[in-house]
């Protein structure tokens, strides 16, 4: 581990969630293993997760010292749920993946099945990753990118640092602090009772939120025992993750799209003391939602939310993936240059999403804590962008050229779970506040299957 790389983001993180002038607290590491990357993975994931519980800490008032173990935390970045009778689900639609292009290389998202579709409506229909790799090489990865894109699915060109800094895009996101954030209209003083074992009990937090950044912020607000209700579309499947990511949560389905749908979210929005969502820039403000009339509906909001791309610049609306970010912002490009690969190298894991989940959970603790003691609504806004250049600005981890994370079963593994599709074990928390284990109250639940109400 490289002690000199994790100071640094901690203390830009830090400053970024408190503010320049405040000085981050002692966070203490352990067991500090590794992966093998040129961007410094492990130490993000520690320094994101610290981020989180240091700000819990502060919203409990309680000076207790917090630590992280760098292990546990990169394993955290990979998966937490081990199936144990069954062998873990695929994670990529069977089309999704780099392929090569006239002059360079792009990634193609089809796991959703949309998105699929959007794709095949610009390559047409494959049997199979080789005859859909033989369609692309005739593009160029720029043109490839933006009819895609143009159909509504989700594709992103390999850019290498240089390009994504000249880039309309990376320009803006250059300028974009790491939490965007501000106090919102006053509420009233809660009554929250805030024990050390169960610090969230009883607080309402509405998820909107999808694959991966928002659902790890709401499962860490979960173990803590925020009352979490995730909303999707009638539609949207997530079968991948639901084990991963919707421990201590109820999962419900509404059609935003319909009165009745828009109707009822807008009651539940009025009860709740959270609202974490990751839709498009102006999506909610088409449905009538934007952050006066959130605020109005519940005085005293804490509002976070995150996109892929950004808040501003052309893209702030495209659709966008961790995987993709990777491609456009020169990270796999980076990677392929050190690891001396003929294709692109992303990180190990999907490090943005994970990072900037955790730092929207600190983010949501943190509003709290002004809601507490200020008694105002707060707004902190993030993206997967952003967190990409907050990694690149610290440059690389020498140190972790000949380390590598296991990531077989082990005794980071605490207990069992018993849910829905059958019989796994979860990885013991990264972190560690004295007095406040992070537990969750049920196992993953299907998305849906439960009432859209608190």
């Amino acid at each position: 581990m490289d002690y000199s790389l994790a100071a640094a983001l901690w203390q830009q993180m830090w400053q970024g969630l408190r503010g320049a002038d405040d000085t981050a607290p002692p966070l203490a590491f352990s067991q500090p293993d590794t992966f093998r990357s040129c961007y410094a993975v492990s130490e993000l994931a520690a320094t994101s997760i610290g981020l989180a519980t240091q700000a819990l800490s502060d919203l409990l008032g309680r000076p207790a010292p917090v630590s992280v173990n760098v292990r546990l935390a990169s394993r955290w970045f990979q998966h937490s749920f081990i199936p144990l009778n069954r062998p873990p689900a695929a994670l990529w639609d069977p089309f999704a993946g780099d392929y090569a292009t006239a002059d360079g290389w792009i990634r193609l998202h089809t796991n959703a099945s949309h998105h699929r579709q959007a794709m095949e409506s610009v390559l047409g229909v494959h049997a199979d990753r080789t005859a859909l790799a033989a369609e692309v090489r005739q593009w160029s990865a720029g043109t490839l990118e933006q009819a895609v894109v143009d159909a509504g699915g989700c594709a992103a060109e390999m850019r290498s640092v240089q390009q994504w800094q000249q880039h309309p895009q990376g320009i803006a996101v250059s300028q974009e602090p790491l939490f965007a954030r501000q106090a919102m209209a006053d509420g009233p003083l809660p009554d929250w009772a805030l024990s050390a074992a169960r610090p969230l009990y009883g607080i309402r937090v509405l998820d909107l939120t999808r694959i991966i950044a928002g659902p790890v912020a709401t499962r860490f607000l979960a173990s803590l025992g925020a009352r979490v209700l995730r909303i999707d579309p009638p539609d949207w499947q997530e079968p991948t993750l639901e084990e991963e990511i919707t421990s201590g949560k109820r999962c419900a389905r509404l059609d935003l799209k319909s009165r009745d749908g828009l109707a009822q979210l807008r009651r539940l929005l009025s009860q709740a003391d959270v609202l974490v969502h990751g839709y498009r820039a102006d999506a909610l403000e088409k449905l009538g939602l934007d952050a006066a009339t959130r605020q109005q509906l519940s005085p005293g909001l804490v509002d976070v939310s995150l996109n892929a791309w950004g808040w501003s610049g052309p893209w702030r609306n495209r659709r966008g993936f961790d995987s993709l970010v990777q491609m456009a912002s020169g990270i796999a490009h980076q990677g392929m240059q050190w690891s001396g690969s003929a294709v692109p190298t992303p990180l190990p894991v999907q490090a943005l999403d994970h990072a900037t989940g955790y730092m929207l959970a600190a983010a949501v603790l943190e509003g709290l804590r002004q809601r507490r003691s200020n008694g105002t609504g707060w707004q902190a806004r993030l993206s997967l962008a952003r967190t990409a250049l907050l990694l690149q600005q610290h440059g690389f981890a020498p140190g972790n050229e000949q380390t590598g994370i296991a990531s077989q079963p082990d005794d980071a593994l605490p207990a069992l779970e018993i849910t829905h599709w059958g019989i796994g074990a979860r990885l013991r928390a990264a972190s560690y506040l004295p007095g406040t284990p992070q537990l969750w109250a049920t196992p993953g639940v299907p998305l849906g299957s439960s009432a859209p109400r608190w």
